[in-house]
């Protein structure tokens, strides 16, 4: 017959708390009835600076518009004209002029893209979505202007009138006029907005890459603290019913009774 030792089935582990979270924790929950301040929200102050950005940016081009404007009007081929007191013809049918005046126009709406791509990039050279809008509205904006001023301040657009004031036989020029409008508005915005993304795309700054970090104690190729990258894990020894320690040769744990026949 064997005697139940003292310890058989009455001593039990002490019981563990259940974890607690530190009031440190990242990763705790927020309590009920907590809600983030519009103020301190991150990035909130770069997102506003970058729309003040784009609306300077946007301006500028659009002001700029008068300068192009101007040199379209000096530049621009004039198209010749001349009256016989019953009809308006052209002085010469085979000429190029009447396209020229639209080629003028898209290569100087290039190199104001250019230019104002460029000039965007070093003035910040991280970019943003607000920074692109309004180089692209700036410029459409400034291309428009430009036309305006062109059309406002070249030849009368009343020919007939013009034609009776220069008399016949006489020649004279025609309005300054764009036929291609679609592609001399679009030749600005488009130039810089190609521009400014390339430079931004080979020059711009580079966002950090992510680093991993490994657990600590723990080898590389492992995810356990601890674990060891070749060979399985030594099973634990058996301890005794006191504390940690080997079991005796004899297969008697410490403080049991012997047994009784």
């Amino acid at each position: 017959m064997r005697v139940r030792a003292w310890h058989d089935g009455t001593v039990t582990a002490p019981l563990t708390p259940p974890h607690q979270p530190q009031p440190n924790d990242p990763w705790q929950a927020p309590p009920s009835g907590s809600h983030a301040v519009p103020g301190d929200q991150p990035g909130a102050d770069e997102r506003r600076t970058e729309l003040r950005q784009g609306a300077v940016i946007a301006a500028v081009l659009t002001v700029a518009g008068l300068v192009l404007g101007v040199l379209w009007l000096w530049l621009a081929p004039r198209v010749p004209l001349v009256s016989d007191d019953t009809a308006v013809f052209l002085k010469n049918s085979e000429g190029e002029e009447a396209i020229g005046a639209d080629g003028t126009f898209v290569l100087l709406g290039l190199a104001f893209g250019l230019v104002s791509g460029i000039a965007v990039f070093l003035f910040r050279r991280r970019g943003g979505i607000p920074l692109v809008v309004g180089l692209a509205l700036g410029g459409l904006l400034g291309s428009l202007l430009a036309w305006g001023i062109g059309t406002w301040f070249g030849p009368t657009s009343d020919v007939v009138a013009h034609a009776k004031e220069a008399g016949k036989g006489v020649t004279f020029d025609a309005p300054l006029e764009l036929h291609a409008v679609g592609a001399a508005m679009l030749a600005w915005p488009i130039a810089a907005m190609i521009v400014h993304l390339g430079l931004t795309a080979l020059f711009g700054p580079r966002d950090p890459e992510p680093e991993w970090d490994v657990p600590y104690g723990a080898p590389y190729g492992t995810g356990q603290p601890g674990a060891s990258s070749s060979g399985p894990e030594p099973e634990p020894e058996p301890e005794s019913a006191f504390g940690p320690g080997p079991v005796p040769e004899d297969g008697k744990r410490a403080g049991e009774w012997p047994e009784r026949s």
